[in-house]
């Protein structure tokens, strides 16, 4: 596998800020043409108006928008200015409502490339499930390691990936996952499927996690419009004024060989400092720099990543249709020890920026 090839369909990623439109998508030239022969409207090139038919004076008010194109007003007057942004707000919201929105991304994502990198380490059913709702809700390819078939998770892998050879690639490996005491880490069986994915945008996802509608494409979007990864959750440093924060780090943990870090609150819509959340969308080239690959475990990983990610981290304004099946539980010791030693990464990266 090779990265030589730039991604063809992404936009460069934005080196900060959060990329804002201020379109509506409607035709504000009122189907006039611009040269000879033009289109009447917004989708209908091609059609021709019948004899003695004219155009609609006011088109806008037929859709329920304020407007009357006789009335061009003042372009510096601010009560004006204000009507008109009032007006594509409202535009745009009802195009969204009818799901025009969603329609657009898929649109503008159809040619961009997407691999989802599975971890298979037991929780058959979970394995099953998620497989499942990845090929019913996407078009995305799925690359999968199953790592010592435990508890028969990488037979439901061999099964579903000879149901559908076309969506899924399997690789089984001896090899059992670190927190069963075999060595198999997190971070090295992620790298391995950054590199096997030939995809412009990689998702990470985790087997306990399933779609419930297409929630990769606004992800996606995000993505080609210029971030250098989107999830579904979002995650803020806080002031400390919480007790416990909302991804499980005591208080006590703050202090670390890694320095002094604060807890943690729940961020987004918009641009957050991190993502975590089960499902994260990233351009693959920049994820094969940043990924913890010396991580052993998952736990806070997610945040290792994206303090490591150069670029805008966003969570889209609508909460795709994700569902968590419950937490994978393994041994406390080990969730301790491997929670404490990536989450210390995650505190001296923050003092070193």
């Amino acid at each position: 596998m090779t990265d030589a090839k730039p991604p063809a369909h992404l936009r460069p990623a934005r080196p900060g800020g959060v990329a804002g439109g201020t379109g509506t998508g409607r035709d504000t030239a009122g189907g006039a043409s611009t040269g000879g022969g033009g289109a009447p409207g917004v989708g209908t090139a091609g059609s021709r108006r019948t004899s003695g038919e004219h155009a609609r004076m006011n088109p806008a008010a037929e859709l329920g928008f304020s407007g009357d194109p006789g009335q061009h007003g003042n372009p510096d007057d601010s009560m004006l200015h204000a009507q008109r942004v009032w007006d594509g707000t409202l535009a745009t919201n009802r195009l969204d409502d009818m799901g025009v929105n969603t329609e657009r991304q898929r649109v503008e994502t159809k040619d961009v490339t997407v691999g989802v990198g599975l971890l298979v380490d037991g929780w058959p059913e979970d394995v099953r499930a998620c497989l499942e709702s990845i090929v019913a809700h996407t078009n995305a390819r799925v690359l999968a390691i199953d790592l010592g078939n435990v508890d028969g998770a990488g037979d439901v892998l061999r099964e579903l990936a000879g149901r559908y050879p076309e969506r899924i690639a399997a690789w089984h490996v001896a090899e059992e996952p670190h927190w069963r005491g075999g060595t198999a880490t997190w971070g090295e069986g992620r790298a391995k499927l950054l590199r096997l994915d030939e995809s412009e945008v990689h998702v990470l996802m985790d087997t306990n996690m399933v779609l419930r509608g297409d929630a990769l494409t606004p992800l996606v979007a995000e993505v080609v419009e210029g971030a250098v990864a989107a999830g579904w959750r979002g995650l803020e440093p806080s002031d400390g004024s919480v007790a416990r924060t909302s991804i499980g780090i005591v208080p006590e943990w703050r202090e670390g060989p890694g320095g002094a870090g604060p807890e943690w609150r729940e961020a987004g819509p918009g641009r957050v400092r991190a993502l975590t959340g089960g499902v994260i969308a990233v351009r693959r080239a920049q994820a094969l720099a940043a990924l913890p690959e010396d991580a052993c475990y998952g736990a806070y990983a997610d945040l290792e990543l994206s303090l490591a990610l150069r670029g805008d981290l966003i969570v889209p304004d609508d909460t795709p249709p994700v569902e968590s099946l419950g937490r994978h539980d393994v041994p406390d010791g080990y969730l301790d020890r491997e929670s404490r030693r990536n989450y210390d990464g995650v505190l001296r990266m923050l003092s070193a920026s």
